[in-house]
Order: structure tokens, then C-alpha cells, then sequence
């Protein structure tokens, strides 16, 4: 089999990229190890940056995020029982987010690629990325119980943090920077209506607490829980007291509840790898970085990754100048490096540590009467939440 570009993972960040390059008349083979169903299933991200939005809506896969997806022009901060919403558009300029789950926008590029696209392969397991510093890289898979060998020019390792991309860049050219929390995220999909029209993220002296959405019927909420909690520890009932203790308020607010559905801990933590291209491999999305899910940044990390090796390769094709992709770790990087701090300042603004000091949670306090009372301040997080620009 041969393609002008090898696309390891068929999640969003693979199925963009596919769909960027046939916008552009580029051909490519798409590998995914999982089938269709689950790829279509797996809980992940709910909140598009701006730019993300534009993104999805220039490749024509923006028809039902535009009509199902929720627009959210702020989110509100929850501290000593205090309300303070910040304004999106008032301090970026209209800039704004949508509530949209990776969930549907895996639906809506998986069925742009089988009726528009080219190849896109489920059950069709990456074993090895051969020769990626010679012109004619190679992927080794297996699909269907037989083993089958895809030619390219170039391969982008969309397939996560223990898939084989980065594993094939030399370990004596790799730098990695990480950083583990020792909290997790106890999260709920509920059958009930959110009980905010934005997202709430609380501090709380018992820990941080987020109410967040997928649709106007299905609530997404979460807990701050000790690292390596086990989820069947807590029952809905204790779940849903202790989301109301922590988003208290000295107002009439009142959290509605409902069925819960679905229900998991989610580890915290921060990890980038240095560089994301070795050859003619360039890594994106979770394979080259992970951020704490404090500050959205990890789905649209991932679209700026690809968009940018999009625009690259675009330029090569009708320049023949390689710059753009020789530049492209680089050109990533800063803006990643810009969302691990954003999600570092925003996990260590609204999370209690359990080695905190008194001095340090007056800090913290003092770092949200800031953010109350200063428009400079209000700017940088509405900047930082709904996204840094793509290069």
C-alpha cells in the first residue's frame, strides 16, 4: 500500500488531519487499532476553542457542531461562596467557545472520510515505523489478522501517549518534561439538565469542583479526588452531596440531579515531549503532549498540531521550500508550552494540595480576588481559555 501521508489513530486529531489534507488534494491512509464503535464512544473532550471551531468549520465538518453544539461566551468562577462569571467576548474581542464532544466530532469526520476521503483502516494495529530519516518511511501494521506494510512519504503519529509513534523517535533525541498532580478527577455523565447555562469552576476548601455539560439534558460534572481513588468507591448519593457542598453559593442556586450514566477517575497530569518531528515522523496531539484537563487544552492542542503540519506540507507541495516543515516542532511547541502553563495556572489556581500550607491557600485566595477585581487579569484567562493563536 502507498500514500503521501501515513496517519497513525483515527481519533479527532487524525481524522482532521485526514480531512485537511484531501481539502488540499494531498492523499492519505488512515490506521486506527480500535473499530468504529468504540472510536464513536470513547468519553473525552467537550469544550472547542475558537480556533478550533474556525478550523473545523473551514474543512466543512462544522454542520451539526454549528447546530447541536453549545456556544458558551464565559464560564463563572465559584470561590467563599461567591459568583464571578468571566466574559469571553467583552475581553477578547468576540472570541468565544464551544461545547461540542469529541465523541460527535469523531462522528462527523469519520463519515466526511468514508464518503468523501480516502482509506481509513479500523483494526488496523501500528507495529513498527521504519526508515523515517530516508525519503520512503515505512508503517508496518497488521489488519485483519494479516500483516501489510504502508509506504509514505511522510507518517503523523496521532495514536495517543502509549501508542508506537513516539516510541520511534531515539530515546538519546528525546526530552521529556512531566509533571503528576496528587489529585484525580472523579467524573459523572448525568441524565439531567445542566444546572448552570456556562461552566462553573469552584475552589473549595474540600477541593475543586467543575459543572460542565455535553447537551441542554446530559450534565458532565466533576470532583476533585485523591490520586488513585477508585470510582466504585463513591456512590451517586455521596457524589452528588459533595458536588453541592462544593459549588455552594450564598445566593438561591441550587444543583439540580439526575440518573447517573457513566462514572470514572481521570489522572492528572502534564507531559511533553521534546522534539515532536524526528525525520519524516512528526508526532500530534497525545502522542507528543499532555495537559491536566483543568484548562480544555488537550483536543485542541491536537488540532493545532495538525493544522500546522497541514499548512506545512500545503506549502511544500506548492513552493517546494521544506521550511514550514523543518520549522514545525518548533512552531508547535511554543504554543503547547503556552497551554501547559495556562493549565498549570489554572489546576494549581482552583485545586487544593494536600501539602498546602496556610500561607499557600491564602495565595491561592488572593490569586482569585485578582482575578475579581482586575480586567488585565480577566483577559489573560479568557485569552488563555479560548485559545492561543495558530501559527
Amino acid at each position: 500500500m502507498r500514500t503521501t501521508v501515513g496517519i497513525i489513530g483515527a481519533g479527532p486529531a487524525g481524522l482532521l488531519l485526514a480531512r485537511l489534507l484531501h481539502n488540499e488534494g494531498i492523499d492519505s491512509v488512515v490506521l486506527e487499532s480500535r473499530d468504529r464503535d468504540y472510536v464513536e464512544r470513547r468519553q473525552r473532550a467537550g469544550i472547542l476553542e475558537q480556533g478550533t471551531v474556525d478550523v473545523l468549520r473551514a474543512a466543512g465538518a462544522g454542520e451539526r457542531m454549528d447546530r447541536e453544539g453549545l456556544r458558551h461566551d464565559g464560564i463563572e468562577l465559584r470561590f467563599a461562596r461567591r459568583r464571578h462569571r468571566i466574559d469571553f467576548p467583552a475581553l477578547t474581542g468576540g472570541s468565544s467557545v464551544m461545547v461540542y464532544a469529541q465523541t460527535e466530532v469523531c462522528k462527523d469526520l469519520i463519515a466526511l472520510r468514508l464518503r468523501e476521503g480516502g482509506p481509513l483502516l479500523f483494526e488496523a494495529e501500528a507495529l513498527a515505523i521504519e526508515d523515517v530519516t530516508t525519503e520512503r518511511p515505512r508503517v508496518r501494521f497488521r489488519h485483519k489478522g494479516q500483516e501489510d506494510v504502508l509506504e509514505c512519504d511522510y507518517v503523523v503519529g496521532c495514536d495517543g501517549f502509549w501508542g508506537v509513534s513516539r516510541k520511534a523517535v531515539p530515546a538519546e533525541l528525546s526530552r521529556v518534561f512531566e509533571r503528576s498532580y496528587p489529585f484525580g478527577w472523579l467524573g459523572i455523565l448525568a441524565d439531567v439538565a445542566p444546572s448552570h447555562d456556562e461552566l462553573v469552576y469552584a475552589r473549595h476548601e474540600r477541593g475543586f469542583a467543575l459543572l460542565s455539560m455535553r447537551t441542554p439534558v446530559t450534565s458532565r460534572l466533576y470532583l476533585q479526588v485523591p490520586e488513585g481513588t477508585d470510582a466504585g468507591e463513591w456512590s451517586d448519593d455521596e457524589i452528588w452531596d459533595e458536588l453541592e457542598r462544593r459549588l455552594e453559593t450564598a445566593d438561591d442556586w441550587t444543583l439540580a440531579r439526575g440518573p447517573v450514566t457513566a462514572k470514572s477517575v481521570t489522572p492528572m497530569r502534564s507531559h511533553v515531549h521534546e522534539p515532536m518531528r524526528h525525520g519524516r515522523l512528526f508526532l500530534a496531539g497525545d502522542a507528543a503532549h499532555i495537559v491536566p484537563p483543568t484548562g480544555a487544552k488537550g483536543l485542541n492542542l491536537a488540532v493545532g498540531d495538525v493544522t500546522t503540519f497541514a499548512r506545512a506540507l500545503t506549502h511544500r507541495r506548492d513552493t517546494g521550500s521544506s521550511a514550514r516543515l523543518d520549522a514545525y516542532s518548533e512552531t508547535c511547541l511554543r504554543r503547547v508550552w503556552q497551554a501547559e502553563r495556562f493549565s498549570y495556572e489554572m489546576t494549581t489556581l482552583l485545586h487544593r494540595f494536600p501539602d498546602a500550607s496556610p500561607f499557600d491557600e491564602r495565595i491561592q485566595l488572593a490569586r482569585l480576588e485578582r482575578l475579581v477585581l482586575s480586567r488585565a487579569a480577566e483577559t489573560d484567562l479568557a485569552d488563555g481559555y479560548t485559545g492561543f493563536p495558530l501559527e
